[in-house]
């Protein structure tokens, strides 16, 4: 097939339920959803929207984003997490943005480095990722790569470009990519502790993982996957590291995986003394219900679809919270979650 619109075409799904690909569980039936797996088929996408003036937007697994019951009409959705791809050269990994972060969690296992025990399971893809800063405890994402492939939607080529990390402004869940009209295509990332190579210990995982079709937006199926993956893992002799025990107990602690959520809806003010979630608790806010949706019993910085929620319940509790943290405390927190209108 030679043909870009041929390819557009067929890569262009018609009425998808954006439901289906948000850890929310929510969000109505897009005019137009499309799933690349490929740098070719992700370009060929941008300059034929381009082309004929259409309107897209683009994301990763779905794991930060609030969807809207109506998507904007003639709007094309596109996914990039079928886009996962890992190679190694030397003692260098090139991941492309839709692979999970978790996996680089199993590749660090199976090789023997224990730069990325803190991606056990978080949900999203190495894209956002990076254009969030992702962090877990100490560790964060911009401190973990050399360099960022991505492509500048202002530039009438669509060409590859490369970023060094330490010109991307990374610091508390914060980059340049937030500020730039730029998609994330991969990173290359050192491994500075290296026993052996692992492509072979992680082809089949990722291969399993594509035989998925990106099922893995829902957090129930993701925290199947990636603890089944760990036990055979384990049945093969690989020793499983207390940090990623810990943070599996952290996790299921708070039910991160048992309701439809994005995980921390805001982000953390450190100026305040407290985390976003303990300011909640301070406030007697966890538990407050609207529709189908509640502010976490088990952590105060969780908004919970607990029973067919709509974004505007969702909006109306991240509201709640703000409002109050406002009057009490005299700032208006950040929403990590990206809301798209």
């Amino acid at each position: 097939m030679n043909n870009r619109y041929d390819v557009f075409n067929k890569l262009c799904l018609r009425q998808v339920s954006l439901s289906e690909h948000s850890s929310y569980g929510i969000g109505g039936d897009a005019d137009y959803y499309a799933m690349p797996e490929t740098v070719e088929q992700l370009l060929t996408i941008l300059d034929v929207c381009r082309t004929y003036g259409m309107e897209f937007f683009v994301f990763g697994m779905g794991t930060n984003v609030l969807f809207p019951e109506q998507p904007k009409r003639g709007t094309l959705y596109v996914s990039l997490k079928n886009f996962a791809d890992f190679r190694i050269n030397g003692t260098k990994w090139f991941v492309s943005s839709g692979m999970p972060l978790s996996m680089l969690s199993l590749a660090g296992l199976t090789s023997g480095t224990s730069q990325f025990q803190f991606t056990y399971l978080l949900p999203g893809c190495l894209g956002a990722g990076i254009y969030m800063n992702a962090k877990y405890l100490d560790d964060q994402m911009g401190s973990k790569i050399e360099t960022v492939h991505y492509v500048d939607l202002s530039d009438p080529t669509l060409s590859l470009q490369t970023i060094r990390a330490e010109d991307c402004q990374f610091s508390y869940k914060h980059s340049i990519f937030q500020h730039k009209p730029w998609i994330i295509i991969g990173a290359e990332i050192p491994i500075s502790e290296y026993d052996e190579p692992i492509q072979g210990g992680m082809s089949e995982i990722i291969r399993k993982y594509k035989l998925l079709n990106g099922k893995l937006s829902s957090l129930s199926m993701f925290y199947r996957f990636f603890t089944y993956e760990i036990q055979e893992l384990q049945n093969k002799q690989f020793a499983i590291p207390a940090p990623m025990r810990n943070i599996d107990r952290y996790r299921t602690g708070n039910r991160h995986f048992e309701y439809r959520s994005c995980g921390s809806f805001f982000k953390n003010n450190y100026n305040a003394g407290a985390s976003i979630g303990a300011l909640v608790d301070k406030l007697n806010l966890k538990g407050t219900s609207r529709g189908g949706a509640v502010i976490s019993p088990y952590h105060g910085n969780m908004i919970l679809n607990l029973n067919r929620a709509t974004a505007s319940d969702i909006l109306y509790l991240k509201d709640t919270v703000s409002e109050a943290i406002h009057r009490h405390y005299g700032f208006i927190p950040e929403p990590e979650v990206v809301i798209v209108q």
